[in-house]
């Protein structure tokens, strides 16, 4: 049987079959979370569809097995697809006492036959889960901070909602980190957004080409924005700077990351260590000179900021720095 993800996250369904699919896997995350991990926190297991693939004896054994303290198992199995069929199906005809199976795919095609078993079957729940459009991200951006308390300007909003490209997890992301922000604050501006955000200069800075390009082209950059990241792309290769010659001294990536001051968010660890292992001490005190340049150059030639931004950050993800 087939229904939107609106009602499932809405409506109580006794069914203990689920299938949810899609590109939104941020959306799934919280429905899954919410409907179901929360309601079965102490009796859930999660599993790849790998793991079950390549023991299945062991897997059949877990779904009958049931300790005395347990009264409803929850099963859920990522990345689900085509191949899992026939178990899945097998599951569902002996229909199984106290469990509950949800199966987290990601986009299935019409043809599938494990999106088929689960529309056809009339004990079964398929839950398509599309992309989120900007104003649906835009909805709960407002609704966080309208919870939070906390003052935003719509164009804020609007920027947040646009680093996120479509994608609910994403969105969660960076609200994450705003929230860790706001600890003993009431309010937040674009600025602020620009830095705590992940955009082009943290791409660039982590030499990744493609996602620095995708970055770009799926923002429209107005003057003021241009300023804004060019100066929080200062701002996070002095940090570099700073970072490298830690490492550098020490050896530890790792103690040079939990160590460092203000604290980098630990979302962002990841990327930074990147960027340390991809430039030199050297060569990152000369990138902060040509930043300094480069933003004279967009306030000097403004009806040219975006062209000349876009140039310099694909420039520098693309140039070898070590």
């Amino acid at each position: 049987m087939i229904i939107k993800s609106f009602d499932l996250n809405k409506k109580s369904f006794k069914e203990n079959f689920y299938l949810l699919y899609g590109e939104n896997q941020g959306y799934k995350d919280q429905i899954i979370k919410s409907k179901f991990k929360d309601k079965y926190s102490e009796c859930t297991y999660s599993y790849d569809e790998n793991e079950i693939l390549n023991n299945q004896e062991s897997f059949y054994n877990e779904l009958i097995s049931k300790s005395f303290f347990e009264k409803e198992k929850l099963i859920i199995i990522n990345r689900a697809t085509d191949k899992i069929k026939d178990i899945i199906e097998e599951i569902i005809e002996k229909n199984i006492s106290d469990l509950v199976l949800v199966l987290n795919s990601n986009t299935l095609i019409k043809k599938s036959k494990l999106r088929n078993l689960f529309e056809k079957n009339k004990h079964t729940i398929c839950v398509p889960f599309y992309e989120d459009n900007n104003q649906t991200l835009s909805a709960i951006a407002s609704l966080f901070f309208r919870e939070k308390k906390i003052s935003i300007s719509n164009q804020t909003i609007n920027l947040i909602t646009a680093r996120s490209r479509g994608d609910r997890q994403n969105l969660n992301n960076e609200l994450e980190k705003i929230e860790s922000f706001l600890i003993d604050k009431k309010k937040i501006n674009l600025e602020d957004v620009i830095k705590l955000t992940n955009l082009a200069e943290d791409s660039c800075l982590s030499k990744n080409k493609k996602k620095t390009i995708h970055i770009l082209n799926e923002n429209n950059y107005s003057l003021e924005d241009c300023i804004l990241i060019i100066r929080s792309m200062l701002m996070k290769s002095k940090r570099l700077i700073t970072l490298c010659k830690k490492a550098t001294l020490t050896k530890d990536i790792e103690t040079v990351l939990s160590s460092f001051k203000p604290p980098i968010f630990w979302k962002d660890k990841e990327i930074v260590k990147q960027q340390i292992n991809s430039w030199s001490c050297e060569n990152a005190e000369k990138l902060t000179y040509e930043i300094n340049e480069i933003e004279l150059l967009i306030k000097k030639y403004s009806a040219s900021s975006v062209n000349i931004l876009s140039d310099f950050i694909i420039e520098q993800a693309t140039s070898t720095s070590n």
